[in-house]
């Protein structure tokens, strides 16, 4: 739903917004659709218009509606100024049970008026100053095929509002496997303002490599069976033939092929690698335990809400040391590893970890950089995490390792990450500091995880699993863990309610605990507890 105030934020005059407005309104005794959240949201903005910082010259769209067991509403927003996008326009309106006006989370609170927006700079040149970009982060490689596709907007991500050109470009490296950059550039002076990396780096049955054998709910094709899930939204795994691709925000130059897995008696692989449907089994399983994790525990249908699948390519690239989840084509990518330093990453907390930035992207849209960027990254460790543990695999048990299965001798350590002393990765933040934000976004995650695991488990020493964790404080102090039902629920109630885009570790204490005083109080074991690991890792 777009709309736009009219004459500052006295009247909104859409078609959507007449509709919404003309729907009845839910029952007291019931619970409020998402319709009557969106109309109640909409009489909020009107009211709110000056407090929130809305003028005529701002559209707004509906990107999600939450609405709690007691019928709160929290309705996010994109926004628009003179029709451009606003990097860091979002915002979520948070309503009583009854819909009336509670408050706001906003991604900036600044005021956004700017004199032109006529850009300086040509987009042919933030083209160009974006490839540079992208060639200056890949330094050593032969890229090809570079395409950048530049798009004015607003920033205010990054301090006072400003016109930008924000550009996606993207290219082959020498082997052929994509490398994509997000370049931010005042539109004035032609500054990088910032950048980042776009490829965002995780009735049958099935010998998967990790998983022993696991249940497999698949599609009959005649007199065989194809590896797709007709109860999870049509998900389905397909065979990239170590093809690559390039098609990241709408660029696409080369797609890799996803060749749906077949099989003729609905037992799939041999959990060998030497079977190419063994990594299918992997990939298709982690997608299934994801789902079911979303859905059982938060009542969400699929990735982005709505029932909708995904699907897989396995055996991507040669030799391809990655996987990565991309919204372009609302699948998990997966690379089989060059057998030194990684084995096929198809393991079952990997897989839960990559269909969390789809999670991600679809509510909160965290920036993929600074301490945002570290929190997108943490949020995926965490529910990668939890799906591990919740799929209570025996041969895959839960652990706060990442990717401990996917690591080989080559790379040096027993696992990708270590949530309850990230530092043991030697890269890795343990505790928040002022040089967080300069860190890569898999090492400055380091204080969300560790913050997690404190909530869960508490600090010191304890055995789970059969793997030994002992996990220090910053600050000195000893943490009683709540467990990881109460982590997940405060997490994903923060993620889904109260963080934006560009929420960093301040704003992911008043988000969390936010999150616990609606699901606990704020006089709660578990409210305490959130403000308790949050200092322990020195935020706040």
């Amino acid at each position: 739903m777009t709309s736009r105030l009219a004459s500052a934020g006295v009247a909104v005059t859409t078609a959507a917004l007449l509709a919404a407005a003309l729907s009845p309104t839910a029952d007291a005794a019931d619970r409020p659709t998402r319709a009557t959240a969106v109309r109640n949201a909409v009489t909020a903005l009107v009211d709110q218009a000056a407090h929130l910082g809305l003028t005529s010259a701002q559209g707004t769209t509906v990107r999600d509606v939450v609405i709690d067991k007691d019928g709160s509403q929290h309705v996010r927003y994109d926004r628009t100024y003179r029709q451009l996008p606003i990097l860091g326009g979002d915002f979520v309106v948070h309503l009583a049970p009854n819909g009336t006006y509670r408050s706001a989370s906003r991604a900036t609170t600044r005021s956004i008026s700017l004199s032109t927006i006529s850009p300086s700079v040509s987009a042919p040149k933030a083209a160009d100053l974006a490839a540079s970009a992208l060639r200056a982060a890949n330094v050593g490689e032969a890229l090809k095929k570079i395409t950048s596709k530049p798009q004015l907007v607003v920033d205010a991500l990054h301090g006072a509002p400003k016109l930008a050109w924000q550009t996606n470009t993207a290219a082959l490296d020498s082997v052929g496997n994509p490398v994509a950059r997000t370049v931010v550039t005042d539109a004035r002076t032609g500054a990088q303002i910032d950048a980042w990396d776009s490829i965002e780096t995780a009735t049958g049955d099935g010998k998967s490599l990790y998983g022993g054998t696991v249940p497999l709910q698949t599609t009959g094709s005649g007199s065989a069976y194809q590896l797709k899930d007709p109860t999870r939204g049509n998900t389905y795994t397909g065979d990239a033939e170590n093809g690559t691709d390039l098609c990241v925000f709408g660029i696409c130059i080369v797609r890799a092929p996803a060749t749906l897995f077949t099989d003729t008696d609905n037992h799939w692989g041999t959990g060998a690698t030497a079977d190419r449907a063994s990594a299918a089994v992997d990939a298709q399983y982690g997608t299934d335990e994801t789902w079911d994790y979303y859905k059982d525990t938060f009542g969400r249908n699929g990735i982005k809400g709505n029932g909708a699948g995904s699907y897989n390519r396995v055996h991507y690239g040669k030799n391809y040391n990655n996987a990565f989840w991309d919204d372009s084509c609302f699948c998990m990518t997966y690379g089989d590893g060059d057998g030194s330093i990684f084995g096929p990453l198809v393991s079952l907390d990997v897989a839960g970890h990559e269909m969390t930035h789809g999670v991600t992207s679809s509510t909160a849209k965290l920036a993929y950089t600074s301490e945002s960027g570290g929190l997108n990254e943490a949020t995926s460790d965490i529910f990668g995490t939890l799906v591990e543990f919740n799929a209570a695999n025996s041969a895959d048990p839960g652990d706060y390792l990442i990717g401990e299965k996917v690591v080989r001798s080559g790379f040096g350590k027993t696992a990708l990450r270590y949530m309850d002393q990230p530092s043991k990765d030697t890269k890795s933040a343990n505790c928040w500091s002022s040089a967080v934000g300069n860190l890569d976004v898999h090492y400055s995650s380091g204080v969300a995880n560790h913050f997690a695991y404190l909530l869960a488990e508490g600090s010191g020493a304890k055995t789970l699993n059969g793997v030994s964790y002992n996990s220090p404080t910053c600050n000195g102090s000893t943490v009683t863990g709540i467990g990881r039902a109460k982590l997940g629920a405060i997490w994903y109630k923060a993620l889904t309610t109260y963080m934006t885009s560009s929420t960093n570790y301040a704003g992911a204490r008043t988000a969390t605990l936010s999150a616990a005083r609606d699901l606990y109080g704020a006089s709660s074991t578990e409210y305490a507890a959130v403000a308790a690991a949050w200092s322990a890792v020195s935020v706040g």
